[in-house]
């Protein structure tokens, strides 16, 4: 971008407004600097009061406080307490006091972190380092748990034994959090066991169980015992119940409004009775149906001659000589065996069940809808208010209704009651009509489908007349170029030949001008018109110097070609560009 391009054209356009113009820019630039040099002035002002006083310490408990305020006496120093935890001294004293204070070790109760250890100790001792590797943990420790959403305070206690060379006499380490709510604000017991597992994980060997959290008033957080669980159950079923029946009432005041003629006219109250035994069950359940796990099939064959028996009449002729039977070749041997083994699975299928958290025993509801209201004239002529009540069919119908809604059950004992009363808010807030209010009420029920088209209507006519009566003039007021104001000021002296009485008059003028100067009649018209030209041009010189002086650039301009020239000069450097 080529700035000085640039800035002569912003100078160009400067020079070619009027004083109006100049004087509304200026005006703006000045305003918008003095307000951005306002803010930058409040800002750099915070925390300072106007009589020279300054914050020494914010938020410091009044055992702090006591000791500060002991220090400033002693030191003679002035001090005011806009609040019971603020201090405030001399501006040009604050940085001085804190140092001064902070060597002394107040404030007492601020945490310390391992800011602790930026100072090395000459001929500090192991224990000393041990003890202030403790106290930075703890100050670390505070001031993160202070950082939670819940939390205005904390203080956390580290318990860490010593090292045992014996293994079954080693103790763990534990430790003790105290923590100070905001007010209306409580933690869940997640949060509870997040801040155990925080501190549990910052300490070597510390185990969440090990971590005891209380509360402002000794109350112990997340310990898991019968009272606290008790109570947590108790509030947690106490808003399911008070959830539930309010959601029953808005169902019911909901699908009423429109036919009783508004939610203001139906009240609805439900009464809920749940029980919250939570039931477990397993059920198994076999199939009939037989499967096949597996199968075994074992089969044996065998082929061969029979073994070779000996017979014959025992003695000694059988046991020496020739043995009947064992030359003989007929008799073969054949052997097979099959087994098969099939194993049957049966099916079984096993459910836990858990009951749901809470079951209806009971409903009852409880239903008032107003009437109906018309406007009747009393004998003294009067506009009154009579309220008639709801048929038979009708409350017949809005009982249905309301069962309905409520999920009404006759085997569970639910009741609902619905009854129609007059309700004395409406009957007493009325006032009779007015012939104006009635004929406004007429056209609104008329014009009421129209309303949402003709807001867009009227908003659109607004930024019309906006953007023609203000934006348009003062664009082309901005954007005026001053032209030659030569006919302008000929048209001051410049009269109109059909106009009979003007011509008389400027002839009868110029007699008497002729008179008067000794002149006959031979004066010239042309040079009169001169002189008075002149003059004239002399007069608006000395009253608008600037517009004259205007009027002169342009011509100058025009007559030498400069915007010409000019805009060629910024077409060749694009152009070399």
């Amino acid at each position: 971008m080529d700035f000085k391009v640039l800035f002569n054209q912003i100078q160009n356009l400067y020079a070619k407004l009027n004083l109006k113009q100049k004087l509304v820019i200026l005006g703006t630039i000045v305003g918008v600097v003095a307000f951005v040099s306002f803010l930058i002035v409040y800002n750099g002002g915070k925390g300072k009061s106007l009589d020279g006083y300054a914050v020494l310490f914010e938020g410091v408990s009044p055992q702090d406080g006591a000791l500060i305020i002991q220090h400033l006496e002693q030191s003679k120093i002035p001090y005011k307490l806009p609040k019971d935890n603020t201090i405030l001294i001399p501006e040009e004293k604050v940085y001085e006091e804190r140092i001064k204070l902070a060597s002394s070790g107040i404030p007492k109760s601020s945490k310390v972190g391992f800011e602790i250890f930026d100072k090395q100790e000459f001929g500090a001792t192991d224990f000393d380092q041990k003890v202030k590797f403790v106290r930075a943990t703890e100050g670390e420790l505070s001031r993160t748990i202070e950082s939670l959403t819940p939390i205005e305070k904390a203080s956390v206690h580290i318990a860490i034994p010593k090292d045992s060379v014996f293994v079954s006499k080693e103790t763990p380490p534990t430790a003790s959090v105290v923590l100070r709510l905001r007010p209306n604000m409580a933690l869940t017991p997640a949060q509870v066991l997040g801040i155990k597992n925080l501190v549990a994980a910052a300490i070597t060997r510390l185990e969440p169980e090990n971590v005891r959290i209380v509360n402002e008033n000794g109350e112990p957080l997340g310990e898991g015992d019968e009272l606290t669980t008790s109570k947590e159950m108790a509030a947690v079923q106490m808003r399911y119940k008070q959830n539930f029946e309010r959601s029953v009432e808005e169902k019911i005041v909901n699908i009423l409004a429109p036919i009783i003629g508004g939610a203001d006219r139906v009240v609805a109250k439900v009464t809920a009775e749940f029980d919250f035994s939570q039931k477990q069950s397993t059920q198994e359940l076999f199939d009939p149906n037989n499967v096949v796990r597996s199968e075994q099939t074992l089969e044996e064959k065998r082929e061969g001659f029979k073994p070779k028996e000996i017979g014959g009449v025992p003695g000694a002729v059988s046991n020496i000589g020739p043995v009947q039977g064992l030359d003989s070749q007929d008799v073969r041997d054949k052997y097979e065996k099959s087994q098969t083994t099939t194993n049957f699975e049966i099916s079984k299928t096993v459910s836990s069940i858990k009951g749901e958290f809470a079951t209806i025993k009971r409903l009852s509801a409880a239903v008032v809808v107003d009437g109906k209201y018309k406007t009747s004239v009393n004998e003294q002529g009067n506009e009154v208010l009579e309220y008639i009540p709801l048929s038979d069919e009708e409350m017949e119908k809005i009982n249905g209704l309301v069962r309905q809604a409520m999920g009404f059950s006759g085997t569970r004992g639910d009741e609902a009651t619905v009854s129609n009363f007059e309700f004395d808010a409406k009957s007493a807030g009325y006032a009779p009509k007015t012939p104006v209010e009635r004929f406004v009420q007429g056209l609104e029920k008329f014009m009421g489908p129209f309303m949402p088209m003709l807001k867009y209507v009227i908003v659109g006519l607004i930024l019309f007349v906006f953007y023609k009566k203000i934006i348009v003039p003062f664009a082309e007021r901005m954007l005026e170029v001053h032209e030659d104001e030569d006919e302008e000021i000929e048209s001051l002296i410049k009269l109109d030949d059909d106009d009979e009485d003007a011509l008389n008059k400027f002839n009868e003028m110029k007699r008497r001008v002729e008179e008067q100067l000794g002149l006959g009649s031979g004066l010239s018209e042309d040079e009169i018109k001169y002189d008075v030209l002149l003059e004239k041009m002399k007069n608006i010189a000395m009253e608008k110097p600037e517009e004259v002086a205007g009027i002169f650039q342009t011509l100058i301009r025009d007559e030498l070609g400069l915007d010409d020239m000019s805009s060629k000069l910024m077409a060749e450097a694009k152009a070399r560009k």
